[in-house]
């Protein structure tokens, strides 16, 4: 196995040891022939490819040139490979500033190594789990490997994992291909919004690095926060012991600027989100024929199955991703684009000033009174 960003070992979390966990730990995915395979992958890529045309028609999100990005149709191994990979580079400022702390403590390197494994456990186990549930997935600040290219100048990459997508539309008993479109719709739809507003992934990167810059964990709390987050999925939480919502790890460190950063990255999540699903369902009439069946199925699904993925996810990354923000997302832009048109909406894209506001996400009307009174007057 290849080294995941140089000494595995050292610091905080052992990202190889990580990988090897969940890669093997990771469930299978459904049984399919190597000639079936090969066309779902080959559907895949038709599909994402056919995508971008739709959304852009549909979006009116015109980009100057020609995603830079590519498309990797993924098993879940290679989910999991691509994702440390990205929290490793995002989550980097906070863990060097553990580790230095831990260092500067008696016993401090020979904690750092075993608690790196330990972590590197944890966190292996919670992505195997979490390997089987992602359908798809835009990597913001991916960085390029030799095995998972990422785009020129510091941009994305598009993951499909494929058997994760057979696997649903069996389990939803929904029409294969029809199923497949919808979900590169959805995925596609991240692709452009990154791709069409340059100051995006910057303005997003900067948010975080600037949580991340103002917090100051201790290192002991970081491990057993990793520990009761992968202790969820495997049902390791004390019998008669309820939930208590997530604790995760801005949870502990928010200062009253971190929660304003924290407010601001949720708004612009629920934002992402819920114009994705918007576009897709609106393309959706258009080009999958069974998108209603298919959107009333999945959303039972997600419902049923969205708990313990969005605990895992909370408590991990700190960053609030309940299902409940994404449907005010949608709501936001629907909202929006009744009252204002598609045009009206794309307003919202103009500068990290006409973001709305985690409060305006529930109050559409308040955004359009700011962003269009304001550039009427």
């Amino acid at each position: 196995m290849t080294s995941i960003g140089g000494a595995a070992s050292a610091g905080m979390v052992d990202w190889n040891l990580a990988v090897a966990t969940a890669t093997r730990l990771v469930r299978p995915g459904p049984e399919v022939s190597r000639d079936e395979a090969r066309a779902v992958v080959a559907e895949l890529r038709r599909h994402a490819k056919a995508s971008e045309a739709h959304v852009r028609g549909f979006t009116r999100m015109a980009t100057e040139e020609i995603h830079d990005t590519p498309i990797l149709v993924v098993d879940r191994p290679g989910w999991v490979r691509a994702n440390v990979a990205g929290f490793r580079e995002i989550l980097k400022p906070l863990l060097d500033k553990m580790q230095e702390r831990r260092g500067n403590s008696p016993g401090g390197a020979v904690l750092g190594a075993v608690g790196g494994k330990v972590t590197g456990v944890e966190l292996g186990m919670l992505l195997s789990f979490l390997s089987s549930r992602v359908l798809g997935q835009y990597e913001t600040f991916a960085p390029a490997t030799r095995e998972l290219p990422a785009g020129a100048g510091g941009g994305g990459r598009l993951l499909l994992v494929a058997p994760n997508i057979v696997h649903v539309e069996r389990e939803l008993d929904v029409d294969p291909h029809d199923f497949r479109l919808w979900v590169c719709l959805h995925e596609e739809t991240h692709r452009t919004q990154f791709s069409a507003v340059p100051w995006l992934r910057d303005h997003l990167e900067g948010e975080i690095q600037s949580f991340l810059g103002e917090t100051d964990v201790d290192p002991s709390t970081f491990l057993e926060r990793v520990r009761e987050a992968a202790q969820s999925l495997a049902g390791g939480r004390p019998e008669g012991e309820e939930d208590d919502g997530g604790r995760s790890l801005v949870e502990l460190v928010q200062t009253p600027a971190q929660r304003e950063i924290l407010a601001r990255l949720t708004a612009v999540m629920s934002l992402l989100e819920g114009h994705a699903d918007f576009v897709m369902d609106g393309v959706g009439p258009e080009v999958v024929s069974t998108v209603a069946e298919i959107r009333e199925k999945f959303q039972q699904r997600r419902a049923k199955g969205a708990s313990r993925l969005d605990i895992a996810l909370r408590r991990l990354l700190g960053l609030d991703a309940k299902l409940k923000q994404y449907r005010d997302g949608e709501r936001f832009v629907r909202a929006v684009v009744d009252q204002v048109g598609m045009d009206g909406f794309n307003r919202v894209w103009t500068s990290p000033n006409t973001l709305p506001t985690k409060a305006e996400i529930g109050k559409p009307a308040d955004w359009v009174a700011r962003v269009h009174r304001k550039a009427e007057s």
